[in-house]
């Protein structure tokens, strides 16, 4: 047999295992690498579930977190990456960064939160109304700064916060939702400030509300559902420019009144 005819047979059989399921491991890691990734922040269920669901089905490597993985039974079932995390636990979230290692991450949706509903000053508790600051607003924050080395080796840098407008302050004619509403508006606080500083770097960040949606937190009686909600924000999320950085926004892209 020949050189030439060894170098045919060769590029044959390495065509073979291309071609087998499996083969091509290179190509395999290659194109995961390619996909862009979502890491999505209290994601059990709710708004963060819906998240997990669409970018999942869109191709997207998700990186989902619970506090409870293994009671995250819907979670679960998708087709991503389940991590471990307590917004307001320092040592899980350097659990986090440390699992994430060097992998770059292009989308960052702060979902995370809880929602008292303290409706007087004097109904208000106070173990429960910081960790609604814990939840809401540090927990962004500690997180954000703990996964920061893997959005600047991502593509995308974009870093989304959701909020509520009972954060807003201008909006604010009621008298009840103490603690919920200062985490929001401290978020948004939060928002504007990473922009002012992670612009330069070709980052985007915003403060996005979801809208009043039909979930354990927003009620049966709400108008959008987890589908219409998420569908909407990602399609703003999508359209983001740099123009856009430190803005707050609804789920259609209106802009929301500080």
């Amino acid at each position: 047999m020949t050189a030439n005819r060894m170098s045919i047979f060769t590029l044959l059989a390495l065509a073979l295992l291309v071609a087998l399921p499996g083969g091509n491991a290179a190509a395999d890691a290659h194109g995961a690498a390619s996909r862009p990734t979502v890491l999505i922040t209290g994601a059990n269920r709710g708004l963060g579930l819906e998240f997990a669901k669409q970018y999942a089905a869109d191709g997207w490597h998700v990186i989902a977190t619970a506090r409870k993985p293994a009671q995250a039974d819907a979670l679960n079932e998708l087709d991503v990456r389940v991590l471990q995390l307590d917004v307001t636990d320092l040592e899980s979230v350097a659990a986090l960064a440390k699992s994430l290692g060097d992998a770059p991450v292009d989308l960052l949706i702060n979902n995370a939160g809880i929602f008292p509903r303290a409706s007087t000053i004097e109904s208000v508790d106070y173990e429960d109304y910081m960790r609604t600051l814990a939840v809401n607003t540090a927990g962004p924050v500690l997180v954000t700064s703990a996964v920061l080395p893997n959005l600047r080796k991502g593509e995308r840098k974009k870093i989304v916060n959701i909020t509520s407008r009972l954060g807003s302050i201008e909006l604010n004619s009621g008298n009840n939702f103490y603690g919920y509403r200062e985490s929001k508006a401290a978020l948004n606080m939060f928002s504007k400030t990473l922009a002012g500083e992670l612009g330069p770097e070709g980052f985007i960040v915003l403060a996005l509300h979801p809208g009043w949606v039909a979930t354990d937190m927003g009620g049966a009686s709400a108008p959008l559902s987890p589908e219409q909600s998420i569908t909407a924000m990602r399609n703003v999320i999508a359209g983001l420019t740099p123009e856009d950085s430190g803005g707050y926004r609804s789920y259609d892209g209106k802009v929301e009144p500080w």
